[in-house]
Protein backbone atom coordinates (compact mmCIF):
# COMPACT_ATOMS: atom_id res chain seq x y z
CA UNK A 1 0.00 0.00 0.00
CA UNK A 2 0.99 3.25 -0.89
CA UNK A 3 2.62 5.96 2.48
CA UNK A 4 0.57 8.69 3.08
CA UNK A 5 2.61 10.82 1.60
CA UNK A 6 3.23 9.13 -1.66
CA UNK A 7 -0.38 9.38 -2.64
CA UNK A 8 -0.61 10.61 -6.63
CA UNK A 9 -2.34 14.04 -7.27
CA UNK A 10 -5.05 13.59 -9.66
CA UNK A 11 -4.67 15.60 -12.82
CA UNK A 12 -8.19 16.57 -12.07
CA UNK A 13 -10.18 18.22 -9.00
CA UNK A 14 -13.30 17.37 -6.79
CA UNK A 15 -16.19 18.72 -5.79
CA UNK A 16 -15.81 22.40 -4.55
CA UNK A 17 -12.20 22.11 -6.96
CA UNK A 18 -10.67 20.42 -4.39
CA UNK A 19 -7.42 17.93 -5.22
CA UNK A 20 -8.06 14.53 -5.89
CA UNK A 21 -5.54 11.69 -4.78
CA UNK A 22 -5.10 8.21 -5.80
CA UNK A 23 -3.16 5.83 -3.38
CA UNK A 24 -2.06 2.94 -5.11
CA UNK A 25 1.55 1.18 -5.26
CA UNK A 26 0.38 -0.14 -9.10
CA UNK A 27 1.47 2.40 -11.55
CA UNK A 28 0.11 -0.18 -14.36
CA UNK A 29 -3.30 -0.13 -12.93
CA UNK A 30 -6.39 1.17 -14.01
CA UNK A 31 -6.47 4.27 -12.22
CA UNK A 32 -2.91 5.53 -13.00
CA UNK A 33 -3.17 4.98 -16.59
CA UNK A 34 -6.16 6.72 -16.78
CA UNK A 35 -4.43 9.28 -14.83
CA UNK A 36 -1.20 9.42 -17.30
CA UNK A 37 -4.05 9.71 -20.19
CA UNK A 38 -5.36 12.56 -19.10
CA UNK A 39 -2.01 14.27 -18.29
CA UNK A 40 -0.99 13.53 -21.81
CA UNK A 41 -4.35 15.00 -23.51
CA UNK A 42 -4.09 18.25 -20.30
CA UNK A 43 -0.36 19.17 -21.53
CA UNK A 44 -1.42 18.20 -25.41
CA UNK A 45 -4.14 20.89 -24.91
CA UNK A 46 -1.61 22.96 -23.69
CA UNK A 47 0.44 23.40 -26.26
CA UNK A 48 -2.00 23.66 -29.02
CA UNK A 49 -3.41 26.54 -26.85
CA UNK A 50 -0.21 28.22 -26.33
CA UNK A 51 0.48 28.21 -30.11
CA UNK A 52 -3.18 29.28 -30.92
CA UNK A 53 -2.38 32.36 -27.88
CA UNK A 54 0.68 33.26 -30.30
CA UNK A 55 -1.50 33.90 -33.25
CA UNK A 56 -3.95 36.07 -31.57
CA UNK A 57 -1.41 37.81 -29.89
CA UNK A 58 -0.41 39.05 -32.93
CA UNK A 59 -3.32 40.52 -34.01
CA UNK A 60 -3.06 43.67 -33.23
CA UNK A 61 -7.37 44.05 -34.51
CA UNK A 62 -8.25 40.56 -32.51
CA UNK A 63 -11.51 41.02 -30.84
CA UNK A 64 -10.95 42.07 -26.77
CA UNK A 65 -13.40 39.43 -26.33
CA UNK A 66 -11.22 36.75 -27.49
CA UNK A 67 -8.10 37.95 -26.23
CA UNK A 68 -10.10 38.10 -22.60
CA UNK A 69 -11.23 34.63 -23.37
CA UNK A 70 -7.91 33.38 -24.55
CA UNK A 71 -6.74 34.82 -20.91
CA UNK A 72 -9.10 32.58 -19.28
CA UNK A 73 -8.07 29.86 -21.26
CA UNK A 74 -4.41 30.09 -20.96
CA UNK A 75 -5.16 30.37 -16.85
CA UNK A 76 -7.12 27.40 -17.28
CA UNK A 77 -4.39 25.72 -18.97
CA UNK A 78 -1.44 26.52 -16.79
CA UNK A 79 -3.44 25.51 -13.92
CA UNK A 80 -3.45 22.06 -15.32
CA UNK A 81 0.66 22.12 -16.30
CA UNK A 82 1.07 23.03 -12.74
CA UNK A 83 -0.89 20.15 -11.23
CA UNK A 84 0.41 17.53 -13.68
CA UNK A 85 4.10 18.92 -12.50
CA UNK A 86 3.34 18.77 -9.41
CA UNK A 87 2.09 15.00 -9.17
CA UNK A 88 5.14 14.10 -11.59
CA UNK A 89 7.50 16.16 -8.82
CA UNK A 90 6.22 14.48 -5.74
CA UNK A 91 6.32 10.90 -7.51
CA UNK A 92 10.04 11.66 -8.37
CA UNK A 93 10.63 12.95 -4.80
CA UNK A 94 8.99 9.58 -3.43
CA UNK A 95 10.87 6.98 -5.75
CA UNK A 96 14.50 8.68 -5.81
CA UNK A 97 16.19 9.98 -2.57
CA UNK A 98 17.41 13.55 -2.33
CA UNK A 99 20.66 14.15 -2.64
CA UNK A 100 22.55 17.59 -1.22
Amino acid sequence: MTAPNELRLLPWTGPDDKPCYLSTDDPAGYMSRLADDFEAVQLGASAELLEAASETLDDHDADPNDVRRLGHDLAAALRNVVRVATSRGHRLGASEPRRI
